[in-house]
């Protein structure tokens, strides 16, 4: 509901210099927004300013007129974890609390450190309470293991599911947390190496699951054939229907099987572009990707973890000597850089390499 306040009414052109005056005289008043018509802007204060104040005023901005008029509230900035939990568990544990959490779809996914286990509940209750959009929350409950990269998880407050359907960069995702691997903290990746395909492209990825790089790149190109492998059973029916949920069929073509053999079998020679978002073992495979790539070359993007005092440097070198074995060369490394920290002293990299 608009506020009435006292204002300064200034031309638009003065009113940066008046903005900053009122911030050093401290009686810009923060909550309420800024107004603007045609010509000017309406500053909001947090009471009249004084007769030196306006002084000031005037002899900085001549044309500014003090008055009245009504305002909105700015949107509260959520507060922190630790700051809802403030009097609900003991001071020296706060410090303890998660810094981050995921969100995938209307499911948050956060750590809860031995010490706070007593208060799971608590923690995961205040998270739905101050995420009105979310059904349920997620506790780690293993590392990421296995062929299929899955990890186990508890339910500690809301909905006990852990399906749910997830949006990114105008895509939709069905995705069972349990069953398939899924890291909404690969979005900007899957939004870049969707911009960087070309219309005509044939693409190959080797590890789809769900399918947030093929759908992506399939939703944002007209010419496009992404073939998107997974081991998975589970994920390749989730890719399948996110194919549809998105009306790429016609782009997309998911297969179920070992990456390695489906590439000898069906896709020797046909990429232009192959993807290789396998961090734990990208490498044994540079192989494959060689091979999918068609004998003229293209482009490989390469993911891969490196833990102190490992360096991109060593991880290139290892790249390069692995494409070498197959009989083929980096022409030129395009990118090469840290998505995110996985751990103390862990990151995942990735390189875009240019194979001739």
């Amino acid at each position: 509901m608009p506020k009435r306040s006292a204002c300064i009414k200034v031309p638009k052109i003065q009113g940066e210099a008046t903005i900053i005056l009122a911030n050093k005289l401290r009686i810009f008043n923060k909550e309420l927004e800024i107004r603007r018509d045609k010509s000017f802007l309406y500053i909001p204060l947090l009471h009249e300013p004084s007769q030196g104040m306006s002084k000031r005023f005037k002899k900085q901005v001549p044309s500014i007129e003090v008055t009245t008029d009504f305002f909105q509230e700015r949107a509260k900035k959520p507060r922190t974890l630790g700051e809802l939990l403030d009097g609900k568990l003991p001071p020296h544990l706060l410090a303890s609390l998660p810094h981050s959490a995921d969100f995938v779809g209307d499911i948050a996914i956060i750590e809860i450190p031995p010490e706070l286990e007593a208060y799971k509940t608590i923690i995961g209750n205040t998270i739905l309470e101050a995420n009105r959009n979310l059904r349920t929350v997620l506790a780690k409950a293993s590392a990421v293991s296995g062929a299929y990269r899955l990890r186990e998880f508890r339910v500690i407050a809301g909905e006990n599911k852990t399906a749910t359907i997830h949006k990114e960069h105008g895509c939709l995702y069905y995705v069972d947390l349990a069953k398939a691997y899924f890291s909404p903290r690969l979005s900007h990746e899957h939004n870049r190496v969707a911009s960087l395909v070309r219309e005509g492209e044939t693409v190959v990825d080797l590890f789809a699951g769900v399918g947030p790089f093929a759908v992506q790149i399939a939703k944002t190109h007209e010419n496009v054939r992404v073939f998107a492998i997974d081991l998975n059973p589970h994920s390749v029916e989730f890719l399948r229907r996110n194919v549809r949920l998105n009306r790429v069929d016609c782009k997309v073509y998911p297969i179920l099987g070992d990456a390695r053999e489906v590439v000898k079998k069906k896709l020797s020679g046909v990429a232009n572009r192959v993807i290789m978002n396998l961090p734990e073992t990208a490498i044994e495979f540079v192989d494959v990707a060689c091979q999918a790539l068609k004998p003229t070359g293209g482009i490989l993007h390469f993911y891969t973890f490196a833990k102190a005092p490992d360096s991109l440097e060593n991880v290139q070198s290892r790249f390069d000597k692995a494409v070498e074995k197959r009989g083929r060369k980096v022409q030129k490394v395009l990118l090469s850089r840290y998505i995110r920290a996985t751990a103390p002293y862990e990151w995942q990299a990735v390189l875009d390499a240019k194979i001739n």
